[in-house]
This record gives C-alpha cells, sequence and structure tokens, in this order.
C-alpha cells in the first residue's frame, strides 16, 4: 500500500487516524503498531515475518549490548545479521546473474522477490543497535549504568515498523523519536500542520511527480533507435522533476502524518535543483540517507581526519549506489557522483593551498549560475543511468543526448509531447523547485505572524488533498519510483 492510492486515502488513513485519537494514551503505540503491520501486510504479507525478524534481532542484540563488556563483537555480529537479510533479498540475484554471465555458467539462478521498504527498514535497525553501543561506551566511559536499550518491544517495533516512513523513509534515527516512543503531545496545532505538510507531499505526488513523468516514460521506455537529441533531453529532465517530486512529495506526507502521531521526523529535501555544486546537492537530497553514511560509515572509516579522506568518499558513494538497488546502473549512478565529489574536493584543496582572494559580488553571480548551470547537467546525466537501470542503455541514451549517436529517423520530435497542459505542469514543476520563502522572506514572515492562519492552512490543505484525490482518481499513471528500494 502507498499513499497516493484511494484505498489508502478513502479507507486506511481515516480508520487509523480515528481509532488513533479515541484510543486511551497507553494503547495509542500498540493502535499504530497494528495499523503499520497491516500497512505492511496489505501488499505483501508474507515478507512481514521478514521485518519481525529484522526488530526482534535488534532488540535483542540492543538488550545484550547492555549486559555485555564486549560490545564489538556483537555489533559485527548485528552488521553481519542485517546486511545478510538485505543481501539475501535484494543482491543475491544479482551477484549470481552477474556471475553466470561472467563465467558463462549453465545454471539456473534463483529469482528472490525484493520485500518492500527493507533497505529503510534495515539501516533504522543497524542505527539502533549502533547507537545502543555508543551510548552504552559512552555511558561506561563515564562510570554510570548504561540503560540506552529499548526494553519494550513493542516500542521498538514501532519505531522500525511505522508506517508513514517504513516504504520510503525518511530514515529515522532511533534518538531522534526515542523520547517519542514513550511519551509525547499531541496538539490542534501540530495535527493541523501534519496534515498540511501531507497535503503538499500529495499534490507534488499526483499532480507534478505523475505528469511529468508520464512524459518521461513515453520517451525513456521508447526505442532509443528512432529518439531524437531533443527528445531524448526533454525526457531526462522529466523524469529528473519527476523522481524529486516522487520522493520529496513521500518525504512530505511522512512527515506529516508522523506530525498528525505526535512524531517529529526531520527533513529530508531541501531544493536539491538550486544548488551550484554536486557536494551542494548531497547536502540537500535524501539527507537522511546522507547523514546516515556519513555517522555510520564515513566518520568511522576516518573521514577527513585520519586515512585517506578521498577513498572514505569514494567508498560512501559507493555504497550510496548499491543502496538503491542490485544493477549495474545504480552501482555506476554512485560511482559516478562520487568522482565528481572527489574532483570538487580536491578543487577545494587547492584553492584553499593557493589562498584564493576574494572576488566581486559580480563573479560570484557568474560563478554561481556557471555552477548551477555545471551540477543540473551532470545531475540530469547521472538520473538517466539511474532510470534505465541497464549501464548500455543509459549510456546509449546520453551518446542520443549529446548527439554522439544520431538516429537516420526520429520518430516523434520534443514538440509531440508537450501539449499546452503538459507546458503548463513543467512550469509548475520548475516553480517549486524554488525556495520561494528565500527569495521573499519578509512575505513569509508576514505569513508566519498572520492571524489564523492555521485556519487557512487548514482549507488550503483540504484544497491540496481534493485536488490529489482527483488526479490520483482520473490518472492511470500513478507509479512511485522509490517502492522498489
Amino acid at each position: 500500500m502507498v499513499f497516493s492510492t484511494i484505498l489508502f486515502l478513502c479507507v486506511f488513513l481515516p480508520i487509523t487516524i480515528t481509532g488513533y485519537y479515541l484510543m486511551p494514551y497507553k494503547a495509542k503505540n500498540i493502535w499504530l503498531l497494528l495499523a503499520s503491520i497491516f500497512f505492511y501486510a496489505w501488499g505483501e504479507p508474507r515478507f512481514v515475518f521478514v521485518m519481525l525478524f529484522s526488530i526482534l534481532s535488534n532488540y535483542v542484540f540492543g538488550l545484550v549490548l547492555e549486559k555485555t563488556s564486549r560490545g564489538k563483537p556483537v555489533v559485527a555480529l548485528a552488521v553481519v545479521v542485517n546486511l545478510g537479510i538485505l543481501f539475501i533479498f535484494k543482491y543475491f540475484t544479482f551477484v549470481m546473474e552477474t556471475v553466470k554471465s561472467v563465467t558463462k555458467g549453465d545454471f539456473d539462478v534463483i529469482q528472490i522477490a525484493l520485500p518492500i521498504g527493507i533497505s529503510f527498514y534495515t539501516f533504522q535497525g543497524l542505527s539502533y543497535v549502533i547507537d545502543v553501543y555508543r551510548g552504552v561506551k559512552s555511558a561506561r566511559e563515564q562510570g554510570e549504568q548504561a540503560s540506552v536499550a529499548q526494553h519494550n518491544p513493542l516500542n521498538l517495533a514501532l519505531y522500525i515498523a511505522m508506517f508513514p516512513q517504513l516504504i520510503a523513509g525518511p530514515i529515522v534515527r532511533y534518538g531522534d523519536i526515542a523520547t517519542s516512543l514513550t511519551k509525547r503531545s499531541h496538539s490542534t496545532d501540530q495535527f493541523l500542520y501534519g496534515m498540511w505538510r501531507f497535503g503538499i507531499g500529495l499534490v507534488k505526488k499526483a499532480v507534478l511527480a505523475n505528469m511529468t513523468g508520464a512524459v518521461a516514460a513515453d520517451i525513456m521506455q521508447g526505442d532509443l533507435s528512432t529518439l531524437g537529441a531533443a527528445s531524448a533531453w526533454l525526457g531526462a529532465i522529466a523524469y529528473t522533476l519527476q523522481i524529486y517530486f516522487d520522493f520529496s512529495g513521500y518525504s512530505d506526507m511522512a512527515i506529516g502524518l508522523g506530525s498528525v502521531f505526535g512524531f517529529r521526523f526531520l527533513e529530508n529535501f531541501n531544493y536539491p535543483y538550486i544548488s551550484t555544486s554536486i557536494t551542494e546537492f548531497w547536502r540537500r537530497w535524501h539527507m537522511s540517507l546522507s547523514g546516515w553514511f556519513r555517522d555510520y560509515l564515513y566518520i568511522p572509516l576516518g573521514g577527513s581526519r585520519r586515512g585517506n579522506v578521498y577513498l572514505h568518499l569514494f567508498l560512501v558513494f559507493l555504497a550510496t549506489g548499491i543502496w538503491h538497488g542490485a544493477a549495474w546502473g545504480f552501482v555506476f549512478w554512485g560511482v559516478y557522483h562520487g568522482v565528481l565529489r572527489l574532483i570538487e574536493k580536491w578543487i577545494e584543496s587547492w584553492r584553499k593551498g593557493r589562498g584564493e582572494k576574494q572576488i566581486s559580488k559580480q563573479l560570484l553571480i557568474i560563478r554561481k549560475g556557471l555552477g548551477w548551470i555545471y551540477t543540473m547537467t551532470a545531475v540530469i546525466i547521472g538520473w538517466v543511468f539511474f532510470a534505465q537501470v541497464d549501464l548500455m542503455k543509459g549510456a546509449q541514451y546520453v551518446a542520443v543526448m549529446f548527439g554522439i549517436k544520431r538516429n537516420a529517423f526520429v520518430g516523434f520530435d520534443a514538440s509531440y509531447y508537450l501539449s499546452k497542459q503538459t507546458c503548463f505542469y513543467f512550469v509548475l514543476a520548475f516553480l517549486a523547485c524554488i525556495p520561494w520563502r528565500r527569495v521573499f522572506p519578509g512575505a513569509a514572515q508576514k505569513v508566519q505572524n498572520m492571524p489564523g492562519k492555521w485556519a487557512v492552512c487548514s482549507l488550503i490543505s483540504m484544497l491540496f488533498l481534493v485536488i490529489g484525490f482527483v488526479f490520483i482518481i482520473n490518472s492511470s499513471f500513478n507509479p512511485f519510483i522509490y517502492f522498489r528500494f
């Protein structure tokens, strides 16, 4: 089950919210946990047991870490168990197919179905165990009694399985909501803010992502042998918009629902398409994943303090690509961004070493403008490989974009895909990529201080929900890209 469906909007969500607020405080977590398990089981009931095993094993690891003085072996075992589950269900088939292709072996490869959301709840389980280990270690170093693990298995299960962030994040750290699992408050403002964010996310998904995604699908899934350069660029730009509004829309809905139930989830996107470098892009894109790799891989490797920082950065981006999917296109996408990040890191070091002089405001604007063009071009090219998955097909598509591969016959010109209605949605999408509150801070402050703002927000939220609902009903194109991760 995903958020942008009639079943979720008209049946599951109203029942869950109503039941939650009718329940006594002590029963709210149980109700929310049961609803989350039902939410997950609706699509794949057999894989509920995989998730429950992950929850139970991490619960046990946390308790053991509080009791033992040898924490590192326990953490190592937890890493093996969690990543082992992820490998079996997500990467085993890919690895075996690669081995078969390289060795030209004559054997059948077992096709293992991918449990929904396994990458997200596996990383949350891992972060919980590692945080418990760090908390226990810190407490013992200070001579204090360590009590940082979650002793109530239902609370830990709710942390990992909570349906707003279960399928596609954001990746929530245990420490960020540990207190809220046992003690949280509810208010009208919090509820209305949650519905406001949910409405924004639904419009992002149902209107902007689906409308631009339909163009992307028509072009990028078509025949490359009849594709022209202009159409190829249009398809790549459409996909660039689709994946942003698809994923950020889902994150907005997740953050909104978290607020409805009394939780505060951290932001996952911060207008990444205004970035003027790949470094900045990754500070704004999928921030919960970037932060996870920073704190649980980059820093433990040594970060920028010890060892080879370039190697550490490369390994992080390689892991990022692999995390997204079991295909060479994802691996290349991660390496591609990693190489660009390393080049920018080297340029930063070079500039510091030569003591770069202060430049004028005009030159700074020009530099940022050129940086934005470079960044967006690089990002768009990267999304082609992400979308195509197949490495060779992605390379062929990019070759068409830059005129390296010119087809003698072009099936449809770019104008074929650009009706007045489509152009309208593209303009809306481009405008929605801009942080207007920062462009007009004075107007944003007036709105913030406006009396009765939540009444207005409530009306707008209802309007967004109605618009999203209408678009979902009238559109047969409603995929969710990150559903497969």
